[in-house]
């Protein structure tokens, strides 16, 4: 069970989901933040410690998976072409992260998720991946998104972020530039009615 402490604190234990690992956060038009701007987060983890999510929609320019292997010294193959790599967030923008289906287990260095989503950390992905025996879907990326302790329920209770379940045809998606579209359109809402003041409502 997850303690409710932080939600007391805040006064809003009933406004939003009790977890929302594995949950989209769709940022809503006005955000503040030049970096969220239209952006797509999966969330990994969600407690009352905080949370931690990778961007889904964003890219590192000019940055290749192919790159990053051959800075770690990763023999690669063909299964690696091409591949890009995503902006997952500002935070810790040197370490890698692979959010992937779960068929593929990489042991101790693997996060199990929910609903076929699991997150790797550790350089044995990548070789796998090089060589084409990693997972069947996958998304890498550098940097990941976090929050402190209530600091997610305040900007969701300020408007914001919209939540919405993951979908893998989203989640893994090559067309970057639909999938806030994409997002917005599970929720019912077509994003030319949202106010661009929308994020400070």
């Amino acid at each position: 069970m997850r303690k409710r402490g932080a939600r007391a604190h805040l006064g809003i234990m009933d406004a939003f989901p009790e977890d929302l690992t594995g949950k989209l956060l769709v940022a809503m038009p006005g955000m503040g933040d030049p970096r969220f701007d239209h952006s797509v987060v999966f969330l990994c983890a969600y407690s009352d410690e905080g949370a931690m999510g990778l961007i889904i929609n964003k890219e590192v320019p000019e940055v290749s998976l192919n790159d990053l292997l051959d800075q770690l010294d990763i023999d690669r193959g063909r299964a690696s072409d091409g591949i890009r790599v995503h902006f997952g967030g500002p935070v810790e923008g040197g370490r890698g992260f692979v959010l992937h289906t779960d068929e593929y287990n990489g042991g101790l260095g693997s996060l199990l998720i929910e609903d076929g989503y699991m997150m790797t950390a550790t350089k044995d992905i990548l070789v796998d991946m090089a060589v084409g025996r990693g997972p069947a879907r996958a998304l890498t990326a550098l940097g990941y998104a976090g929050w402190g302790p209530g600091q997610l329920e305040s900007e969701l209770q300020e408007n914001a972020w919209l939540t919405v379940d993951a979908d893998m045809a989203i989640v893994f998606d090559p067309d970057l530039e639909t999938k806030w579209t994409k997002a917005l359109a599970k929720l019912g809402i077509d994003p030319l009615v949202l106010s661009s003041e929308g994020g400070t409502a």
